[in-house]
């Protein structure tokens, strides 16, 4: 078990991917496996905001949860193209995620922007899942573990609740890419994680910490069963119903 008394959580993110067609056969296909099954493993899925509703109707009923990619840090308000934290908790999703790295890259969202949705989101009622990670620059000039300690500080805003917090390392460099870190990267990784939350507050022991960049059927056992790897965020493989399977199979041989 990598971390004794923590659920793994396995989440897919749908990126900007997807169709309803698409969407309502691959969460069938979901919710039928997870019907015949008792993994011990929390399943969450994340699809673009035009399929929210589409997968919410899916998993009516089914073991699996509902997430949103992002929200706005406002609760209404004159913000065209953007989404709320409650309008997510109204359409049925329990969690967003926050802070991925596509979207501090693509949109220049810093730590501090992240801070503030999570803020609201967890005012909303969701579970904020907040990404961090290094890019392969900072990880050769040896600043990994600092980049992500700052992203960790800078990101996660204080006097939140640990129970509502939920995060996920991803090396920049290795998402889509095929490539992963060693696992004695991600134990370390994972384990300074760890040490930083646990420093701030003493639920941080049982915050859930996710990795994600390139996991797949065949890496997912072998990641899952590091130590303080509490489960997966699952990128191109959850967009195939065998795949993100295969992941969460992975994970709860780490749990048993």
């Amino acid at each position: 078990m990598s971390t004794p008394g923590i659920r793994p959580l396995v989440a897919g993110n749908w990126k900007m991917n997807g169709s309803r067609d698409m969407a309502r056969k691959l969460v069938a296909d979901l919710v039928a496996r997870a019907a015949g099954s008792e993994l011990p493993v929390d399943l969450l899925v994340c699809p673009p905001f035009p399929y929210l509703s589409v997968v919410a109707d899916a998993l009516s009923g089914s073991s699996l949860s509902l997430g949103g990619q992002d929200c706005h840090t406002a609760a209404a308000g004159a913000h065209t193209g953007d989404v709320a934290a409650a309008m997510l908790r109204d359409l049925g999703a329990g969690a967003v995620i926050l802070g991925h790295s596509e979207r501090r890259a693509d949109h220049g969202e810093s730590s501090g922007l992240v801070a503030a949705k999570a803020k609201a989101a967890v005012a909303a009622g969701l579970t904020a899942l907040v990404c961090v990670g290094e890019t392969e620059a900072q990880r050769n000039a040896g600043d990994a573990e600092k980049i992500v300690e700052n992203q960790i500080v800078e990101s996660i805003p204080s006097g939140i609740g640990f129970a509502d917090i939920v995060v996920a390392y991803e090396p920049v460099w290795a998402i889509g890419t095929g490539r992963t870190p060693t696992v004695a990267d991600v134990a370390a990784m994972h384990r300074h994680i760890r040490a930083l939350l646990t420093a701030r507050d003493p639920l941080g022991a049982v915050v859930r910490i996710l990795y994600g960049g390139s996991v797949k059927p065949g890496n997912a056992a072998e990641l899952m069963a590091v130590p303080e790897v509490n489960g997966a965020l699952v990128g191109g493989a959850s967009l195939k119903a065998e795949d993100f399977w295969g992941i969460a199979e992975g994970a709860a041989k780490s749990a048993s």
